[in-house]
């Protein structure tokens, strides 16, 4: 792995490690909720307000009141779907004012990764109340004489995150009232025309999270990333306007790619990196520093 390896000043060789965790970083870079407001449903905390943002939910008494705790949903909205609703209504007149945009895409609101659906919220809002977005990522790996090759899909240059930047082969969220796996088969068939019978022999590989404050408020996301085993021969052809095309590539040119350049969508570099790390092409030293680092998060 030392060979191609870019040097220092002084021709030392960087340590790996040290190299890929600044994607780690660029993903993780709120390190605490410092100056947000909390927000809940009922009696559990499911977000983090902006000051601005909750200013403008005082404008709403009849859906949002505030305590000494932040904001919560008002007491009489108790079932998830009353909750939704008020959210929809709320959502709609916050996206005229410029926070956030409605996508017409709900995801469920849930206090933890795996808690019960409080409410759903639009997609475009998610950022905005800081609550746990969640989505599938998949690694398509062709395993031939002269190693591993993993599929990359090129994103439009049209799109407005990442823009022609290096992506997983299959990557999405997940819409309210799905789950991971349904999720994967259903984005696999639209994004890389990947039949269902063959996207549903993809494995769980683990489940990645990051903390990343950016224009849309604060991400929390939550990244369940699938491998799947893809015959040599069998191309992806893309079926929506996600990605430009996809190619094979040798993984140890994707992990230089990932090592030495910026040009792979910032949590793709994350779900690549513990792929690696799986696929043992991350010496083990330096695969033991980068570890605990994937695992934080939400």
């Amino acid at each position: 792995m030392a060979q191609g390896r870019p040097f220092g000043k002084r021709g030392r060789p960087w340590h790996m490690a040290a190299m890929l965790m600044r994607h780690v970083h660029a993903c993780n870079n709120a390190p605490s909720p410092a100056g947000l407001v909390p927000f809940r449903l009922g009696d559990q905390q499911v977000g983090w307000l902006a000051p601005e943002l909750a200013q403008a939910l005082t404008f709403h008494p009849a859906e949002f009141h505030f305590d000494a705790q932040g904001v919560a949903m008002a007491a009489r909205l108790r079932s998830p779907a009353q909750r939704s609703d008020a959210l929809a209504r709320v959502g709609a007149r916050l996206a005229r004012q410029g926070f956030g945009r409605v996508r017409g895409e709900l995801f469920d609101i849930r206090a933890t990764a795996e808690g019960p659906v409080l409410g759903t919220l639009d997609r475009g809002l998610v950022g905005q109340f800081g609550v746990i977005g969640q989505g599938v990522h998949l690694n398509g790996l062709v395993r031939r004489a002269d190693g591993l090759h993993v599929w990359v899909g090129i994103r439009a240059r049209d799109k407005k995150v990442a823009p022609g930047q290096l992506d997983n082969l299959v990557a999405g969220g997940i819409p309210a009232g799905l789950d991971a796996e349904r999720t994967l088969v259903k984005e696999a068939a639209e994004e890389a025309s990947i039949p269902a019978d063959l996207a549903a022999q993809a494995r769980r590989a683990g489940r990645l999270s990051y903390v990343m404050a950016n224009e849309e408020g604060l991400r929390r996301d939550v990244l369940h990333c699938f491998d799947l085993d893809l015959p040599e021969g069998w191309d992806p052809a893309p079926n929506d306007d996600e990605v430009e095309r996809f190619e094979l590539w040798p993984a140890a040119r994707l992990l230089a790619e990932v090592r030495e350049r910026d040009t792979v969508k910032f949590n793709v570099n994350l779900v690549l990196m513990d792929l690696f790390i799986r696929e043992g092409l991350i010496p083990e030293g330096e695969a033991a520093a980068l570890r605990p680092a994937l695992d934080q998060g939400p």
